[in-house]
């Protein structure tokens, strides 16, 4: 890994090269035993097939590859090798797998697993994701394991359930006179909307989630799973060229943008007192304070708060979690007290029982949770002078299966966190796909009630799928991290931008993206790109959508929004400000001649500002 390596993700961990495998029209990218980017004739079909174990906490193993062979000529490819999982318990799953492809079109995965002691997992099988650019709301043909065929659609709202159960096999049009149909065997297979958790794809998945989990796969008994990909009509090779310049295109002035928040947690408090100059220069319109009994936070971390809220004036928004274990009003009314004797003055607060900080996926039990219309009702009689918001302060898969009585509420709120099943560096930015689908699916239940997203970070702030997030001292790329090391990188910047981009026409109220100090904010830690304590590369993403909000937001898209995020506002004086953000690890050149300019090289991840 180079400097400018580190300076980009913020660590030297690098990511496996993909191999490029090849037949005819067919291509794919074999990385870590799966494939990536399925194509065929240059477009996409698969996101990815995968065969992957998951832990009891629904985080996923990463085994070595052994006795890997890779074979290629113009019109098959294919790849074999032996790998294992081996669990907290020294258990171990060992597994052979053949992937097979060929110039008709036929793509075939097999994997062979035999645990050779009983083995744990809450998953062990594949995974077919299919891309939601172009395929969203469009008509599929699925086959179920009885044997019956269904002609229906993909969801173009995000289903909080699972849209198809029982699949043996599913098809869709890749292009016209092209289709591609999907066989998995060796078990019962059923598909999750991912775009719930910001993943941009829809997720077919083995053993459905009614059955009991974790579950244990008994020693020497074998266990044959295969996907089978085969795709007919024009294979035509496209040729190859070279790629235009991205061209950016302005729409109309429409909603404002977002007011820009920063959490803060009770523990940074004397750290951004420390740095009140670097807190003011990067502009947030709103501190959201983090607030939690659960964790022993009290009359002390309000009058921190209080401290913090006199010496830099902006919106303040109390993020409670709510016990819920006995009398609600007495216990909102107690946070009430303690917020008055310690003289902080609110402009909301949010409320949240803290077991809807767990998911209940399908199949579960829902836990004992008093019904949100009277913990509402007791935070409105607490607070009967500020503004009241609720929702999830989890993500928004939580809120789509638990749809909060927004009537009682000011606002509605919930996070995203890119890293719940996927953190390499293509599926963190792939993320932003979902962001619209999101935002429309929220509007499509709560209308035009005001609407807050955050804090949504790179790394997971708590989990709500298992015990615990994932330690990650080494600065890896970790699914379900506590930490991400990109977040002190340019990649972060860039994700920041995009993400704001995607959300925008959404018309959000608020939009948190960091903290600002601590390992979600902008002040770099020792061992980071840039020095202990100076400004890690979001902060100038971050202070460029604080001088954005209040701006009408301009409509803006680019000819490719997987290399290139625009994102622009116009003041009352009609001068447009426009961020762009580069969404790869390559230099990318940008025609933005529709601002009176020519073309922009913009090199990987970063960001620049024009007007």
């Amino acid at each position: 890994m180079t400097a400018d390596g580190f300076f980009l993700y913020g660590t030297r961990a690098v990511e496996a090269e993909p191999v490029r495998l090849r037949a005819g029209a067919l291509s794919a990218d074999f990385v870590n035993g799966n494939l990536r980017s399925i194509r065929h004739g240059g477009i996409e079909v698969l996101r990815a097939i995968a065969y992957i174990v998951r832990d009891r906490d629904w985080g996923t193993y990463e085994p070595e590859l052994t006795d890997l062979v890779i074979d290629q000529d113009a019109d098959a490819f294919s790849v074999s090798y032996s790998a294992s999982c081996i669990g907290p318990d020294g258990s171990r799953l060992g597994f052979r797998a053949i992937i097979k492809g060929s110039a008709d079109g036929t793509l075939v995965f097999d994997v062979s697993a035999l645990p050779e002691s009983d083995f744990e997992t809450n998953r062990c099988g594949f995974c077919i994701l299919h891309p939601i650019a172009g395929l969203a709301g469009s008509p599929v043909t699925v086959e179920h394991t009885d044997g019956s065929v269904v002609a229906t659609k993909l969801p173009e709202l995000i289903d909080p359930w699972q849209p198809f159960r029982d699949l043996r096999a599913i098809t869709h049009d890749v292009r016209p006179g092209v289709t591609a149909e999907c066989r998995m065997e060796g078990d019962t297979f059923e598909m999750e909307d991912q775009r719930n958790w910001s993943d941009a794809s829809y997720k077919t998945y083995v053993r459905p989630l009614a059955l009991p989990w974790p579950y244990r796969m008994p020693a020497g008994r074998p266990n044959r799973q295969t996907v089978s990909l085969r795709i007919t009509g024009d294979s035509a090779v496209p040729a190859s060229a070279a790629a235009p310049p991205v061209r950016v295109e302005l729409g109309e002035a429409g909603a404002r943008l977002p007011d820009i928040g920063v959490v803060i947690y009770p523990d940074e408090v004397e750290t951004a007192l420390a740095n009140l100059p670097t807190l003011a220069e990067l502009g947030p319109q709103q501190l959201i304070l983090h607030y939690d009994p659960t964790r022993g936070h009290g009359l002390d971390a309000l009058r921190s708060f209080a401290r913090l809220a006199a010496a830099y004036p902006a919106g303040t928004t109390l993020e409670c979690v709510v016990a819920c274990t006995g009398d609600l009003d007495a216990e909102l009314s107690d946070v009430a007290g303690m917020v008055r004797r310690a003289r902080l003055k609110l402009s909301a607060i949010a409320v949240s029982p803290s077991v809807d900080r767990q998911s209940t996926p399908p199949g579960s039990q829902w836990p004992e949770c008093p019904p949100l219309e009277d913990v509402y009702a007791a935070a409105r009689r607490a607070f009967p002078d500020t503004r009241l918001g609720g929702g999830m302060f989890s993500y928004f898969t939580e809120l789509n299966r638990k749809r909060v009585p927004a009537g009682q509420l000011d606002f509605v709120t919930h996070c995203t966190c890119p890293i719940v099943h996927a953190a390499d560096d293509l599926s963190v930015m792939q993320s932003l796909e979902a962001l619209p689908f999101i935002t429309k699916s929220a509007r499509s239940i709560f209308g035009t009630k005001p609407y807050r997203i955050g804090p949504s970070t790179i790394a997971m702030r708590q989990n709500p799928y298992g015990g615990a997030t994932k330690d990650n001292p080494g600065g890896q790329r970790i699914a379900m991290a506590d930490r991400d090391p990109r977040h002190a990188g340019r990649f972060a910047a860039a994700w920041m931008i995009g993400y704001a981009a995607r959300v925008a026409p959404a018309g959000l109220e608020q939009l948190t993206l960091s903290a600002f100090t601590g390992p979600f904010g902008v002040l770099a830690a020792s061992g980071e790109p840039v020095a202990e304590g100076k400004n890690r590369p979001i902060f100038g993403a971050i202070k460029g959508l604080c001088e954005l909000a209040g701006l009408a937001h301009v409509a803006t898209r680019t000819s490719d929004e997987t290399k290139v995020a625009a994102l622009a506002g116009r003041s009352a004086s009609g001068e447009t400000v426009m961020w762009l953000a580069n969404l790869t690890a390559d230099d990318v050149t940008v025609d933005v001649s529709v601002l009176g300019q020519s073309h922009l090289m913009i090199s990987p991840y970063a960001t620049a500002r024009i007007g």
